[in-house]
C-alpha cells in the first residue's frame, strides 16, 4: 500500500482536472457536477466491490431541458482503495488521474466498455 496525505491526494485529483482541455473543463463546469474525495465507498455504493471511483448522476447525453432543478451530479474518488491498489507513488498518481477521467467519461455518457477500450478503465 502506498500512502500519501489527504492534501497530496486532493492535489493529484486537482492536477487530473487541470490536465483537461479547456473546452472539456468548461463543459464540466457547466454540467453541475462536483468532484469529491472520500476515504472509502459506503456499502451501498460499493455493493461488495472495491471501487476506485464512482459517478452518481444523470449523464449529459440523457439530460433534458425539462428536468428542472436537481442536485449536482457527484464524482467520488476513493482514497483508501486507490492507495491499496497502488504499487508506487507514481502509479498512485497515474491511477488517480485514470479514475478521475474514467468517472468524467460517465458524465459524458461513455460506457465502461468504451472507457476500457480507450485506456481509461
Amino acid at each position: 500500500m502506498i500512502s500519501i496525505s489527504r492534501e497530496e491526494f486532493e492535489e493529484a485529483v486537482d492536477d487530473a482536472l487541470d490536465s483537461l482541455p479547456e473546452e472539456i473543463a468548461r463543459a464540466i463546469a457547466e454540467a453541475n457536477v462536483v468532484v469529491l474525495v472520500e476515504e472509502e465507498p459506503t456499502p451501498q455504493q460499493s455493493d461488495g466491490a472495491e471501487l476506485l471511483g464512482l459517478y452518481e448522476g444523470v449523464p449529459l447525453d440523457k439530460r433534458s431541458v425539462f428536468d428542472g432543478f436537481r442536485q449536482p451530479d457527484r464524482i467520488f474518488v476513493f482514497r483508501g482503495p486507490l492507495q491499496r491498489h497502488a504499487r508506487s507513488r507514481e502509479h498512485l498518481v497515474r491511477e488517480i488521474a485514470v479514475t478521475v477521467l474514467h468517472e468524467l467519461g460517465h458524465l459524458f455518457g461513455i460506457s465502461d466498455a468504451r472507457l476500457h477500450e480507450l485506456g481509461w478503465g
